[in-house]
């Protein structure tokens, strides 16, 4: 008995990439052409790149589809959801709470919710890590390089210790330096 022919049938996950891709290309194709031209003189304008890149990535979701109706993917393991799950719901944690609780809350649960994910399992022990790594983080960026970063409560009380610290190093107001 001669068995069905298995290749009849595309990679279905391959041609859902495909039309993102495509989606993609489109997309920035179309906001590429709501850019100016540039000078008349000039054969190369801010539209270049974004073309350019619109049509590698035509050329990609093509070639996604030919390779979906060839078989030519490796084969798939099977996904474990929930570690995917903690982690996208970090992420969602992270730009929900970055406004309100600041970087250095927002970043730890992310960074909690991934450990979690991960398969770390003391919640509390990855939380408190995921705070003291984003406030340092928060710091370097914010402090040091005069970065721009969302404040909240662990930040406004770094600021205020920076601020006892280099207190008696500044010069008292009216007086001369």
């Amino acid at each position: 008995m001669a068995q069905p022919n298995k290749q009849r049938h595309p990679d279905w996950a391959a041609l859902v990439i495909a039309a993102g891709l495509l989606a993609l290309a489109l997309l920035v194709a179309w906001d590429a052409s709501r850019l100016g031209a540039g000078g008349a003189y000039a054969r190369i304008g801010p539209q270049t790149i974004p073309y350019a890149i619109a049509i590698c990535l035509g050329g990609l979701a093509i070639w996604t589809v030919i390779a979906a109706y060839r078989h030519d993917f490796l084969e798939r393991e099977q996904q474990d959801f929930p570690p995917v799950l903690w982690i996208v719901g970090g992420l969602i944690a992270q730009m929900a709470l970055i406004k309100f609780a600041g970087f250095s809350i927002a970043t730890g649960i992310l960074f909690a919710m991934t450990a979690r994910g991960l398969g770390k399992v003391s919640l509390p022990l990855a939380l408190l890590s995921g705070f003291l790594l984003s406030a340092f983080v928060w710091f370097l960026f914010a402090r040091l390089l005069q970065l721009t970063l969302p404040a909240g409560p662990i930040e406004h009380l770094i600021i205020q210790g920076a601020d006892l610290v280099t207190a008696p190093f500044k010069a008292a107001p009216g007086s001369a330096t």
